[in-house]
């Protein structure tokens, strides 16, 4: 058996595994160990960057004898079944005390499945959600580790010399334990489709109610970027309008097809969140806005319904865009607000002991969503961690206070106008209910206690009640039918 020389060794070769694995040896104090199932793979990574100085495992036993004790390994495989075979190899030839490391977007119930399982070999097992793709695996990504904190001790130091920094800090923290770190970047992502989706639906009310060209958009977004709606999805629209395309000389977002795709991690938010009884409007409106994108066939025989001639014309252009602008920022909120929600639930059903505001910090540089207001959420539960929902803390608030106007306006201009705006109607529906001082639940409630006697309660009265709606129709105590 050959001396073990790593003190991290990575699984699986492709692009994200080997820019993590080059983004682990160009730290100090790292010596790394990677392995894929195809040798040769790994071979060519580690003669394309000699400077990494990788220690190339031969096979699984040979991969696993290079590791220093306690081994660590980060599996950075295709989901589902390629994960749990590499798990199982590895299983088989680590020791108790070694810890597993499951980098890849896996569903956070089978990472709950899957610590239960290797826990009881007396190997640690970790799902950690990365965040930031290719070049944050390279850079510096935003990470998201659960497993047991006794896992950490080790892992900890490993992951902060790696991660994203944002003011001084590493963006990396444990979570929780088992499914913690998956369900987090689970639901980081469902915000990423909400985010991503109300960018477009602004790109699309400057484009076709503005009338302003790709160019002019692009400018917009780059002055937007200088202030409350900083991000880097804000950065890189502007870039992607800016881009034109070779062949054409047209701008490449003329020439894309305009069917956006979808690896499944918004749809694992939704159904998360309806299992959850969280109201994720925003997230679900944009998966649904990516299916109806993806539907050519429906599209083309619905394309001469009626609507509007044209967009409705605007008297302010410069009013109009800020109005759009305010509109994002008001809709941006509501949907970070939707997803610590379903974090704060989450927690409560797994028994999880997440720290909010240290999510938000994490989520400040190397991820997807990254911008400057994430720091207003850490602030916002450092300020009252019982925070019952977020659009109730003072800054929130305050911002939606002066946006509710432009916000409304947008609505409706888009309506008027027969552009869709999913996502900026239903984050507006969803606040208005929030502020509702009685909602028409009431009806059906009243509609579910007539078809189903499911019952209700009343505003003037303890207990549970039932009206004999196919006989006198009188009411009686919910215990008196039973």
């Amino acid at each position: 058996m050959s001396e073990a020389k790593a003190n991290i060794g990575v699984v699986g070769m492709a692009v994200m595994g080997s820019n993590l694995a080059r983004n682990l040896a160009s730290r100090d104090g790292n010596t790394v160990a990677i392995y894929n199932r195809s040798v040769e793979k790994a071979h060519a990574v580690a003669q394309a960057h000699p400077e990494a100085n990788f220690i190339v495992g031969e096979s699984v036993q040979d991969f696993a004898d290079k590791l220093a004790k306690p081994r660590t390994a980060i599996i950075m495989v295709k989901a589902g079944g390629p994960t749990d075979a590499v798990i199982n190899q590895l299983v088989e030839v680590f020791e108790p005390g070694d810890i597993i490391v499951d980098g890849g977007n896996a569903l956070f119930t089978d990472t709950i499945r899957r610590e239960k399982a290797v826990s009881e070999t007396g190997i640690h097992f970790v799902g950690a959600g990365i965040s930031g793709g290719e070049e944050g695996a390279l850079n510096g990504p935003s990470i998201m580790p659960g497993g047991p904190a006794e896992s950490y001790e080790t892992l900890g130091p490993i992951l902060s010399s790696i991660a994203a920094v944002a003011e001084g800090e590493p963006c990396v923290t444990h979570v929780g334990t088992d499914g913690a770190g998956h369900f987090v970047k689970m639901i980081h992502n469902g915000i990423e489709y909400a985010d991503m989706q109300l960018i477009a639906e602004a790109y699309d009310l400057l484009r076709n109610v503005a009338g302003l060209s790709a160019d002019e958009i692009a400018d917009v977004f780059t002055e937007w970027n200088t202030g409350e709606l900083e991000s880097y999805l804000i950065e890189i629209t502007a870039e992607v309008l800016r881009q034109k395309d070779a062949e054409t000389g047209k701008p490449l977002v003329d020439v894309i097809l305009d069917a956006a795709g979808s690896k499944g991690t918004g749809v694992w938010t939704v159904q998360t969140a309806l299992g959850l009884g969280v109201p994720v409007s925003g997230i679900a409106e944009a998966v649904f806005a990516r299916a109806v994108s993806s539907k050519p066939a429906q599209r083309a025989a619905a394309a001469d319904l009626p609507g509007p001639a044209q967009a409705v014309a605007i008297e302010d252009r410069a009013a109009f865009i800020e109005d759009v602008r305010q509109a994002l920022y008001a809709s941006k909120i509501v949907a970070y607000s939707q997803g610590f929600d379903a974090i704060i639930e989450g927690a409560k059903e797994y028994d999880w002991d997440i720290k909010k505001g240290d999510i938000a910090k994490i989520w400040r540089a190397g991820c997807i969503i990254r911008a400057q207001f994430l720091n207003r959420i850490t602030e916002a539960y450092a300020q009252d961690n019982d925070l019952v929902v977020l659009l109730a803390a003072p800054y929130f608030t305050d911002a939606v206070t002066k946006a509710e106007q432009a916000w409304r306006r947008v609505v409706v201009k888009a309506v008027e106008s027969g552009i869709p705006s999913p996502a900026f109607s239903s984050s507006l529906a969803y606040y208005d209910g929030l502020r509702a001082e009685r909602l028409p639940a009431a009806l059906v409630q009243g509609q579910r206690d007539f078809f189903g006697a499911h019952t209700y309660r009343r505003i003037d009265k303890e207990g549970t009640f039932h009206t004999l709606w196919s006989g006198d129709r009188s009411e009686v105590s919910a215990q008196d039918t039973h």
